[in-house]
């Protein structure tokens, strides 16, 4: 085993820790806001595993995958966003 092969292996362990934390806020919450946070993070992340495969593979074929999944993270994220902004100034 090379050290390529060891710090993919490290990255893709780093990856996953990050993933348990986000989804840990992700169900933890407290609020709205938190949720949507974590949600985005592993979207994020997400995309950074498939990155991870694609550079262990080298087989290009999954970028439109990982394009797709961030543009969705993106327009969630900013959905949200603007639901959360238009809930606080209705309170407000």
């Amino acid at each position: 085993m090379n050290a390529l092969d060891v710090s993919f292996m490290a990255t893709g362990a780093m990856l996953a820790a990050a993933v348990l934390l986000a989804v840990y806020r992700l169900v933890r919450g407290p609020s709205v806001l938190d949720r949507v946070i974590g949600l985005s993070t592993v979207s994020v992340l997400l995309v950074c595993f498939i990155a991870l495969e694609v550079a262990v593979r080298g087989d290009t074929s999954y970028v439109g995958v990982m394009v797709s999944i961030a543009l969705l993270g993106f327009i969630a994220t900013l959905t949200a966003a603007r639901f959360a902004e238009r809930r606080a100034h209705d309170r407000g």
